[in-house]
């Protein structure tokens, strides 16, 4: 009985140790000083609340020394007064430079130096299985100095959203990290997933849902997807309109009117501008223009309200054409069109 005992000992112990899953293997790097390395290239954002009771926070990702931030584009940044924590509790009024609405991500900027941060140039890449660690102020358990959330996890799958599509509502078609570990919460978008040397694969994604089974999607945005939108917005060609803008005003300005546009009313600041109807036979309507179309942006420029719309417009001479691109329902669409091509 001795030996049939020792021998079930031995069995539990090469049981339990030998097929000890990867991620409770002792990893390769110190993982508490990692955590501590990226916990000072994470941002905390405020801004304002959405609809639908949407929360008033999340998460960004320093990746310049000047104060650069990375983050998810959403009504969290519909505000001038958008406050930027970062790691040590410091407070700094954030300014938006510019969005990608195809991503879905946003560049901040704050009057910062020397800061701690990531180059979006040197990320590296992740396979399936890999073992990663998605740092964000997840339920928004961190408000000054106190360290971000952090979760462990691998990297389930590398796909496509783009054969998603009619199950994910997001305008995003490209290819995403997949992970075991609940990123999709209140707060994470806009955090950082890193590999276990604090090396920066990708930022965690929005909420997104599967409209089929009511399933959420814990994801995340490789940096190399995300890094043509960063260099675009940093030189200038995705920008938002400042109030000092240098711009000449041309003496026949374009208008709506002239383009065959009605917006919804401007009743608040922030009006989304949402197109409330479309005059037959106008520039609009040729370019195939509808109701319910929400226009993103005007040429390069980030559309926030029916009031930048009107106000950009006021920039453009009323011979020239424009360039809009508008949110359908899910689908991001470009069109063309001039004022003087009226029937």
């Amino acid at each position: 009985m001795r030996k049939i005992h020792c021998n079930l000992k031995w069995f539990l112990f090469l049981t339990l140790f030998s097929f000890t899953p990867p991620l409770l293997a002792a990893p390769p790097y110190p993982l508490a000083a990692v955590i501590d390395q990226v916990q000072t290239k994470l941002v905390k954002l405020y801004g304002a609340g959405g609809v639908r009771g949407l929360e008033p926070y999340q998460s960004g990702i320093l990746i310049s020394s000047e104060g650069h931030i990375l983050t998810a584009f959403s009504s969290v940044l519909d505000t001038d007064d958008l406050s930027a924590v970062l790691w040590d509790g410091r407070k700094f009024t954030a300014a938006l430079l510019g969005a990608d609405p195809r991503l879905e991500v946003a560049l901040l900027k704050i009057d910062g130096k020397d800061l701690p941060c990531f180059d979006p140039s040197r990320a590296a890449t992740a396979a399936p299985g890999t073992p990663i660690l998605a740092l964000s102020n997840l339920f928004n358990v961190a408000a000054g100095d106190e360290p971000a959330s952090v979760q462990h996890g691998i990297v389930s799958a590398v796909a496509d959203l783009q054969a998603r599509r009619g199950v994910f509502e997001t305008p995003f078609r490209g290819p995403v990290y997949v992970l075991d570990v609940a990123t999709n919460n209140p707060g994470a978008a806009g955090g950082a997933l890193v590999d276990c040397r604090g090396e920066l694969l990708a930022m965690l994604g929005k909420e997104l849902r599967n409209a089929q089974n009511n399933t959420w999607l814990n994801y995340a945005l490789p940096m190399a997807e995300l890094r043509p939108s960063i260099e675009a917005i940093r030189s200038g060609k995705i920008v938002v309109r400042r109030e000092d803008d240098p711009r000449k005003k041309p003496q026949r300005p374009l208008c709506l009117e002239a383009l065959g546009l009605t917006l919804v009313p401007d009743v608040v600041e922030r009006t989304p501008p949402y197109v409330d109807a479309v005059r037959p036979g106008s520039p609009a309507a040729q370019a195939g223009l509808r109701p319910d179309d929400l226009v993103i942006l005007l040429g390069d420029r980030l559309i926030t309200s029916c009031r930048t719309l009107r106000a950009d417009l006021e920039y453009i001479d009323s011979a020239d054409p424009i360039r809009l691109t508008v949110l359908r329902g899910q689908d991001l669409i470009d069109v063309e069109l001039r004022a003087d091509e009226a029937r």
